[in-house]
């Protein structure tokens, strides 16, 4: 059978393209997890976890060393989603349009379709700001509005927290990516180092991030929590992440920023993993790796504002499994599929054609799964 797909790769590459502009920051970002790849929809892939371990005292003797035995924990993720678009086309509507106008519109067709695809991940991959471990700025402030200062201590979060150093990628929204271009040590090529800021209009390597922006950074809206205080006669010692409350009201949702008011004993601003649902009293658990400082019973603790999660991280502590959706043993009704890779992000679509009665039905799908897997190497810029 002839390949009835030929035709249409140059209009495909067109575009892909365009589609290769679009604000997908988070998407060549993250660990594309391989491990993954070959697992159906919804089946658990599990990783390991390997804990800390402690050093000890070398002692002389008749024998090497006899270690104690570790357990390796694991992780679960799944490729959670196959979504396709799908377009149809008749010969009446072609004949119609004449054969430029048609070219045309289905080039436009396919753009739309990969930028819609391209897009769903890059949301799923940004709501995974509930995953951080802590957070730095002024919630409703956008960031990198005077100087560089929030770059330089989003960082020191992630070497407080032991965060590999060597991949770090920074994932900011538009209005953060404009006050970073607007800084003036940034448009003089004798300060950033190169004038790529200024001649290319993109976002530079800054303290060692690898900074992009997203268009699919949404805001997060608080729980409504209010009055609590922490519950503990003892005391909470440092790395605490699970914290009884009691005396207040409202809730505590994922994502909320939480605070503990008495600023002299802890200033840092820690994210919610698990909320309860208010009033009363109740276990709101921490990300790993937990409280920098001592808490105190009665200590005061409050939700912070409404904020825009820009997002920090090492690149292996988020994972994207993308792949092509899976075809049955022999292939199916499809006449033709091939594959088109986006030179930016790298992902993969796969392109099918069905000719029907008297019309022709195009479809482009992916499939994919995506998640945290170390709260610690993740930090929120807060905008």
């Amino acid at each position: 059978m002839a390949n009835t797909l030929t035709g249409l790769i140059a209009i495909l590459y067109s575009a892909i393209n365009t589609v290769s502009r679009e604000m997908v920051g988070f998407i060549p970002s993250v660990y594309r997890n391989s491990e993954a790849e070959a697992a159906a929809k919804d089946q658990v892939v599990r990783y390991p976890i390997v804990a800390t371990r402690a050093a000890s005292d070398i002692t002389p003797a008749a024998t090497g060393p006899n270690p104690s035995g570790e357990t390796v924990t694991y992780g679960d993720m799944t490729i959670s989603k196959s979504r396709s678009v799908s377009f149809p086309w008749n010969g009446e509507e072609q004949v119609s349009l004449g054969n430029q106008v048609y070219t045309d519109v289905l080039q436009q067709q396919f753009e739309q379709a990969m930028r819609t695809l391209a897009n769903e991940i890059e949301v799923d991959l940004a709501a995974l700001y509930k995953y951080a471990s802590r957070a730095y700025g002024v919630a409703g402030t956008t960031p990198f509005g005077t100087n560089l200062a929030e770059s330089a201590q989003i960082l020191k979060i992630l070497k407080d927290n032991g965060a590999p150093t060597t991949q770090l990628r920074g994932v900011i929204d538009t209005a953060a990516g404009a006050a970073m271009r607007t800084l003036a040590q940034l448009t003089k090529a004798n300060e950033a180092g190169s004038d790529d800021m200024r001649a290319l209009g993109i976002l530079l390597d800054l303290h060692g991030i690898q900074w992009r922006e997203s268009g699919k950074i949404s805001a997060h809206t608080p729980g409504t929590a209010a009055g609590y205080l922490a519950d503990l006669t003892a005391g909470y010692a440092v790395n605490t992440t699970t914290f009884h409350v009691d005396t207040g009201t409202g809730t505590f949702l994922t994502g909320d920023i939480l605070t503990n008011t008495k600023t002299a004993r802890d200033t840092n601003k820690y994210v919610v993993a698990t909320g309860f649902a208010g009033d009363g009293d109740g276990d709101v658990v921490l990300a790993a790796p937990g409280t920098r400082k001592a808490w105190v019973n009665n200590d005061p603790v409050a939700v912070g504002a409404a904020y825009t999660p820009n997002m920090v991280f090492d690149q292996n502590a988020i994972h994207l499994v993308a792949r092509l959706p899976a075809m049955p043993e022999g292939g199916d009704s499809a006449e033709d599929v091939i594959v088109v890779t986006d030179p930016v992000s790298g992902l993969n679509f796969q392109v099918a054609v069905y000719r029907q009665y008297r019309q022709v039905s195009y479809e482009i799908a992916i499939a994919w799964g995506v998640k945290a897997v170390k709260s610690e190497n993740i930090a929120l810029l807060l905008g």
